[in-house]
């Protein structure tokens, strides 16, 4: 099944813990959680202690986005504050295969990400260690954004090199997939999508994952 995993950047951030809770109720798979520097990305988001303060509220995966510089520096802090799956940028990391395994230290499950104009190719040799690629379908660093075409044969190229490496990997697409684009998304190889406004919009969560369930 297809995880549907609401990114709660787009969520009422005066009512957070609501809408956290609310994921779950309505039928969500995975929390995903962007974590912006305003470094690498232009804009600023939050950090491990607001991730710790709602992770009691929920029993979903907190599925932790680094859109952040040497992220190997914050990967202990959120593990901590009860990440169970932690992506960082191919970018934003000099020491990348170390991240990863620093990760998987924790018995964290470990992914990257990559831009919408980092080739594929650059990750090959990591496929292996890896449990999620994160294929960026928009620039990072804002909610609301249309999705990249083109982004379509990166998901295809990443599919391609599990089955290469008869590798079992969470293929996630993240940005501005929405019930209009979600099967063709999903048709490519994605098997995990993130959704801000596409959940949260008009406050209908219910109704909103519903509709993207449907819509594949």
């Amino acid at each position: 099944m297809v995880k549907i995993a609401p990114s709660i950047l787009s969520a009422d951030f005066a009512n957070l813990g609501r809408d956290v809770k609310s994921l779950e109720t309505y039928g969500a798979d995975w929390v995903h959680i962007d974590v912006m520097d305003g470094s690498f990305v232009p804009n600023i988001s939050f950090g491990a202690p607001i991730m710790k303060s709602i992770r009691e509220l929920s029993t979903l995966v907190f599925d932790v986005h680094l859109m952040i510089e040497e992220p190997g520096r914050y990967i202990e802090d959120f593990v901590k504050a009860g990440a169970d799956m932690i992506t960082v940028h191919y970018e934003a990391d000099r020491h990348i295969d170390r991240t990863i395994n620093y990760i998987k230290s924790f018995n964290v499950k470990a992914g990257v990400a990559l831009n919408p104009g980092t080739p594929v190719s650059l990750i090959e040799d990591l496929i292996p260690n890896l449990d999620m690629v994160l294929i960026m379908s928009v620039n990072p660093g804002f909610g609301g954004q249309k999705y990249i075409p083109y982004c379509g044969n990166k998901i295809k190229q990443v599919k391609e090199l599990a089955e290469k490496y008869n590798k079992e990997l969470y293929i996630q697409v993240d940005g501005g997939v929405c019930a209009d684009n979600i099967k063709e998304v999903v048709q490519c190889g994605a098997n995990s999508i993130v959704a801000g406004s596409a959940v949260f919009k008009n406050g209908e969560i219910e109704k909103n994952i519903k509709v993207l369930r449907e819509s594949i």
